[in-house]
């Protein structure tokens, strides 16, 4: 039986610790690898569907079934097993990367409005699964402890940096082959796949086993949490309903909302600010270079390596923001990078694109993680879990919003 910190409440050893924060950090990875895969292909599907504006369009298509799904989950968190969620959320992810490649093959490599609309459906259902894991996944780990949270979103970060690079490799492999930039999207979604399927595996056999895994997951059953019974069940432990009843008065999805409304508006404008301009204005606003295709295809793997540092600079602790206030000012300083972007894609060169691309990545991957990490702290298990599916809920909306005014960029100004 794991020892307990009597001060902290947190357990005196830690068997396991480093194999679950490996663990968490590829399903963070793999709860983003397919939807990144997308962004890091767009230079193909531009070129299968020239004027249909496919980083644009299939961002659009995407964020409403993952917004109106976390919405469904987060209202009934507490009555859904997040075993039962996770598992399927990442098998759908799976299913749906292998249809990727069977759509390709069966169309052979054709555009056409047929094909564009089944693309579509496919990304809708990327959507479904990003709420199914995102909103588990954090949830479940906020009753846990803050490093688990924080290598997760280092596998979400990762996930980006990872498809950047292979696209780049991908690339280079096949640029010289006939049919070569379809050949390299290929080999890229399988790779996607086998991660995804990796991520079933790991969350169903291995992560449950972990000692520090059952500890948390045993202590946030006493302390109320029905979320959790089939993951210890997995585990070979099982928990007597009268060992679940928590007699203490737990807040309401209203109070914690009230009490959090800094953190949830606070990564909505995270989101909201990174997707007016990550993807969609990186591939068709930022004019022609003489990197030419390739140039796109850098600055997004810019972003996402600085924001994969990024999510590990609150490791440092004289560098974590913990301050509330200034977590929120600083977020609503990041508004400033939209006319720097705007005034650098008219008059600046590729270098500071760059620069503020990096940037962008950075800042975006810094304070996401100093939310993520701060906002459970001090709640009940059964509390953590809701604040976490909250916490979701508000990044995706953000990201839908930010999307939607990313269009502006062509209504205002088209391309530069």
């Amino acid at each position: 039986m794991t020892d307990v910190n009597d001060e902290s409440g947190a357990p005196a050893r830690t068997e396991g610790k480093y194999t679950a924060l490996a663990v968490c950090w590829v399903l963070g990875l793999g709860s983003l690898v397919c939807w990144n895969s997308m962004l890091t292909i767009s230079d193909y599907y531009y070129q299968l569907f020239p004027h249909y504006h496919p980083s644009r369009v299939l961002t659009l298509v995407y964020q409403p079934f993952a917004v109106g799904t976390i919405a469904i989950l987060a209202y009934y968190e507490a009555k859904i097993d997040t075993r039962w969620r996770n598992i399927r959320g990442y098998s759908l992810f799976f299913i749906s990367s292998v249809l990727l490649i069977v759509l390709d093959l069966v169309t052979s490599g054709k555009g056409g409005v047929g094909p564009y609309i089944a693309l579509c459906a496919i990304v809708g259902s990327f959507g479904v699964a990003d709420a199914f894991v995102q909103g588990g996944m954090v949830g479940d780990l906020a009753l846990m402890c803050p490093e688990f949270i924080q290598s997760f979103m280092a596998g979400l970060a990762a996930s980006g940096a990872l498809t950047s690079g292979l696209r780049l490799i991908t690339k280079a492999a096949f640029e010289d082959f006939h049919n070569g930039l379809r050949k390299g999207t290929i080999l890229f979604l399988a790779i996607s796949a086998a991660f995804e399927f990796l991520c079933v595996v790991l969350y169903a056999i291995v992560f449950p086993k972990v000692p520090l895994v059952k500890y948390y997951r045993k202590k946030a059953a006493s302390e109320g949490s029905k979320t959790v019974s089939s993951d210890l069940a997995a585990a070979g432990i099982q928990i007597q309903s009268n060992q679940q009843e928590d007699k203490t008065e737990l807040l309401s999805k209203k109070q914690l909302f009230q009490m959090n409304m800094d953190y949830l508006f606070g990564v909505f404008l995270i989101y909201v600010l990174t997707l007016s301009i990550f993807p969609g204005f990186l591939y068709e606003n930022t004019g022609k270079h003489r990197l030419g295709s390739w140039y796109p295809l850098v600055l997004i793997a810019m972003y996402n390596v600085w924001d994969l540092i990024g999510r590990y600079i609150p490791l440092i602790n004289w560098l974590k923001l913990e301050s509330r206030k200034g977590l929120f000012i600083a977020i609503l300083c990041r508004f400033l990078l939209i006319p720097a972007f705007y005034f650098t894609a008219k008059y600046g060169d590729q270098g500071w694109m760059i620069f503020l691309t990096s940037f962008l990545g950075l800042s975006n991957g810094h304070l996401t993680v100093c939310v993520f990490t701060a906002a459970p702290k001090g709640y009940k298990a059964p509390e953590q879990n809701a604040l976490g599916n909250l916490l979701v809920l508000f990044l995706l909306g953000g990201i839908f919003t930010g999307v939607s005014l990313d269009w502006l960029w062509i209504i205002g100004n088209g391309s530069f």
